[in-house]
């Protein structure tokens, strides 16, 4: 790597007491790179050459003339490529890491199966000392769990559920060929993946296009009493329209591991509804030495002139 290299660390507030969890393995992995910790080292704008971040304040990344490429520190973009004086010239690259995807699939696998084994109606007759064996589920290859969006981590969940044998269904941008797993593709082909779908779980990108995305029309389209899952971001559904359908009976649960205000409000009627389970974005946590060797790969890939891997498209947004 150039001798000098200097990357930015840009992290929001509340997290700079746990910096050293970023800047230690950074260190390990590149001696020669210079860090600096934006809102705690002094730095001159024109020295950086990199940035590491997540929510990036407005219009700061513009501040750096000579900056080379931006590594993004989470899966999701969409709070950097919001920044509407985002240099568009700097490439941005996602987060992309095989330990996220399998924590991922592990928490939609547990929330699938809590919901398909009925496991919150035995634990309610535990706490009402009731023995009752008459919870019967349909079997697993007659129950249709759709992914909205059959990207790495998406696949990584489809895989894990087809295995234990669910009807898998994937909707995408643009079609995709995974083994086992039925690919519907595109606007026109949103409908029929919602109506086959007695679970539906959301790993979308949020962008434009996917915002809302579960609102109430969608929520008709899905046959009744299904299930939503949703660990991609909490803007992806309209809260209201959801705990309506939940309200009417159209839909039978819904696990939330993200939601459009985070933390979620004390007063927040989610927190209290009878048919949402409620985690506060735990569903995978990013490996900070994962991340590190992501953005050290990155640079060096970059000054060698290969090719940088998981750049975001901002046409797309993702």
């Amino acid at each position: 790597m150039t001798a000098r290299s200097t990357l930015l660390l840009i992290v929001p507030a509340n997290n700079n007491k746990h910096i050293e969890m970023w800047t230690a393995p950074l260190a390990e992995m590149a001696p020669d790179l210079i860090v600096k910790v934006h809102g705690r080292d002094d730095y001159d704008p024109k020295s950086i050459d990199y940035a590491l971040t997540f929510r990036p304040p407005a219009g700061l990344l513009a501040t750096f003339p000579n900056l080379r490429v931006v590594f993004s520190l989470g899966a999701g973009v969409e709070a950097i490529i919001a920044d509407q004086d985002y240099p568009r010239h700097v490439p941005l690259t996602r987060f992309v890491d095989h330990t996220l995807s399998r924590d991922m699939a592990q928490y939609c696998v547990m929330q699938t199966l809590i919901h398909y084994r009925r496991q919150r109606a035995f634990d309610a007759l535990q706490r009402q000392h009731k023995w009752r064996q008459n919870y019967l589920t349909r079997p697993a290859n007659e129950t249709r769990v759709g992914i909205l969006g059959l990207g790495e981590i998406g696949t990584v969940i489809a895989e894990k559920l087809r295995d234990l044998d669910f009807a898998m269904a994937g909707w995408s941008r643009t079609a995709k060929s995974v083994r086992g797993v039925e690919s519907f593709a595109g606007s026109d082909q949103l409908q029929p993946f919602l109506a086959r779908s007695d679970i539906v779980i959301c790993v979308l990108p949020l962008t434009p296009d996917t915002r809302h995305i579960l609102n109430r029309t969608t929520f008709a389209m899905l046959p009744k009493e299904a299930f939503v899952i949703n660990v991609a971001r909490g803007g992806h559904i309209n809260e209201e329209d959801l705990i309506a359908a939940l309200d009417s009976g159209h839909l039978s649960g819904a696990a939330l591991d993200v939601f459009e205000t985070e933390p979620l409000p004390e007063n927040s009627p989610i927190w209290d509804h009878p048919k949402i389970a409620v985690t506060p974005h735990i569903a995978a946590i990013s490996d900070p030495r994962a991340m590190a060797k992501v953005a050290v790969d990155g640079i060096v890939a970059y000054e060698s002139g290969r090719p940088l891997e998981n750049v975001v498209d901002f046409a797309r947004g993702y």
